[in-house]
């Protein structure tokens, strides 16, 4: 009996260790994804009030040196200040808490097709499920690493993405029309592809990365809901 229950205090000793450790690894990598987010903002941030903004301000300075209508100024202006409030929302930091997946997805897009930096498309399906803000950041992190390797490597066109709420899961798919690569390829095992299947992992959902030369790539996640 004394040999039973010292085995079996030291298997339960064993499974609290391994649970704090996986508790702690997963507040690491969700810290690590948060840095990551704002990083990745403030990158945009900088192309949007270089490449849009600045742009717009730039054009009405020239309408008023012109001597063009008044009219035409103020449209340019209030071009700028609905630009700029876009931009303030995504500056704090607490705005990924505030907003959906899908919201938060979307603002990703529209940032694209605003910058011109891919035609880009969104479709959301099915009846929408709030989700755990740390799972939220996590799932917004591995589809924010694509896009980035999209815009960044691909030399891709298009890029469209479906989120599809289904009764007992969240399916995220995010596939681009560029030059693709050999995933097997050890050359290819890159340190964003990685984080992506490693997060996917610690949240217990599925990431698969399929590509072939000049045909593009595809990321799909599968997150099981816990019925």
């Amino acid at each position: 009996m004394i040999s039973l229950f010292l085995l079996f205090q030291k298997k339960k000793n064993t499974l609290l260790f391994e649970q704090e450790h996986i508790k702690k690894r997963f507040e690491q990598e969700l810290s690590k994804a948060q840095i990551e987010i704002r990083e990745e903002t403030f990158r945009n941030i900088s192309w949007e009030l270089h490449d849009n903004i600045g742009q717009l301000l730039t054009l009405a300075k020239i309408q008023l040196q012109n001597h063009l209508g008044i009219e035409d100024v103020k449209q340019t202006l209030n071009k700028s200040l609905q630009e700029l409030r876009i931009l303030s929302k995504s500056i704090n930091p607490d705005a990924l808490k505030n907003i959906s997946l899908e919201q938060a997805i979307g603002e990703e897009i529209g940032r694209f097709n605003r910058l011109n930096f891919i035609i880009s498309s969104f479709t959301v399906n099915g009846q929408v499920v709030p989700l755990d803000t740390n799972i939220k950041i996590m799932l917004f992190r591995m589809v924010q690493e694509f896009f980035s390797n999209t815009i960044k490597h691909a030399k891709a066109t298009h890029l469209d993405v479906l989120v599809h709420y289904k009764t007992d899961s969240l399916i995220i798919e995010a596939k681009d029309d560029g030059q693709g690569f050999n995933v097997n390829a050890p050359s290819n095992s890159g340190i964003g592809l990685i984080n992506i299947k490693n997060r996917a992992k610690l949240i217990h959902a599925d990431a698969v990365i399929l590509s072939d030369l000049h045909k593009g790539t595809k990321l799909t996640i599968i997150y099981k809901f816990n019925l």
